[in-house]
């Protein structure tokens, strides 16, 4: 099997090179590869790529993740996250290969407290959520094999993410604001990237399997709830914490105003996902505390 990653370089991208090298063969491309074009700006660079690697499987993990610089650079945005999508589908559909793309709970509006299905309506309140969801809606009308997976709170012990800047800030501050009215669970690109290994072979055997996915790890918190865990787990591990358990305040997202509105209900339902792979989803604790561990190690 031939697999080509795109986005090898971000977070899941990362995580990808290693679980789909099993698999086959992986050609994986960056944004600044030389040979061949992974530069999602270029569409007709991207388009000849593909067809020229012809690969069995696509897997995209590149996308434009900038929410708030998106308001205000909206044409790049939907390039990268809508327009680059359409032609990988296009693409695919002509030659049978298998796409694999990666989604977002900002497609959906955020309201209410119950866990979003694959169903439910959508609803994106940013430039970032609506190009991600023309990027699906592209690949979707192709008619191409493909699998979508929504998932969200994304973090890997890799490169900058939230936990790392919660603890640089417990360690020089006396007291902390974090949201706790926006409800998610942090998602590790290790069990993103294992998780997409696993449903490549399953519907490479089984083409029915083909369609959207929601894949994010089990149990729900707030960034607030995160924060404090991530502090505690730290403090356990004898890491120097200045800010105290009861010096965490618990503040709404007005707190902290931003170009772009972010979705206050992230919970995603997995029983799909869960069931059509016989997979089991770990709590989110789980690969937190997996990811500390290999942070606070360095």
């Amino acid at each position: 099997m031939k697999i080509l990653l795109l986005g090898k370089n971000g977070q899941v991208g990362w995580e990808l090179q290693r679980s789909l090298a099993p698999l086959g063969e992986v050609i994986a491309l960056g944004s600044d590869s030389v040979q061949w074009c992974g530069n999602f700006l270029d569409l007709a660079g991207i388009d000849a790529t593909v067809r020229a690697i012809a690969p069995d499987v696509i897997v995209n993990a590149a996308a434009y993740t900038a929410v708030d610089k998106a308001e205000s650079d909206a044409d790049a945005c939907a390039t990268v996250n809508a327009k680059a999508p359409g032609v990988l589908a296009a693409v695919a559909a002509e030659t049978g290969a298998l796409l694999v793309h990666y989604s977002t709970d900002y497609v959906f509006d955020g309201s209410g407290e119950a866990p979003r299905d694959e169903t439910a309506p959508t609803g994106p309140l940013s430039v970032y959520g609506s190009t991600k969801l023309d990027g699906e809606q592209a690949i979707v009308r192709s008619g191409c094999q493909y699998l979508i997976f929504r998932t969200s709170w994304v973090y890997a012990a890799r490169g900058g993410n939230f936990a790392k800047t919660m603890l640089r800030l417990a360690g020089e501050r006396d007291r902390l604001s974090v949201v706790a009215d926006q409800i998610g669970a942090p998602t590790g690109a290790e069990l993103i990237a294992d998780v997409t290994a696993h449903a490549i072979r399953s519907t490479r055997a089984q083409p029915e399997l083909s369609g959207i996915y929601h894949l994010a790890a089990a149990g729900e918190t707030s960034w607030h709830g995160y924060a404090s865990y991530v502090i505690d787990v730290a403090r356990q591990a004898g890491v120097p914490v200045k800010v105290a358990n009861e010096a965490i305040a618990a503040v709404g997202s007005e707190a902290f105003p931003a170009p772009a509105a972010r979705p206050k209900n992230s919970r995603l339902d997995t029983a799909k996902l869960q069931a059509a792979f016989s997979l089991t989803l770990p709590e989110w604790q789980r690969g937190v505390a997996r990811m500390l561990s290999e942070i606070l190690e360095k």
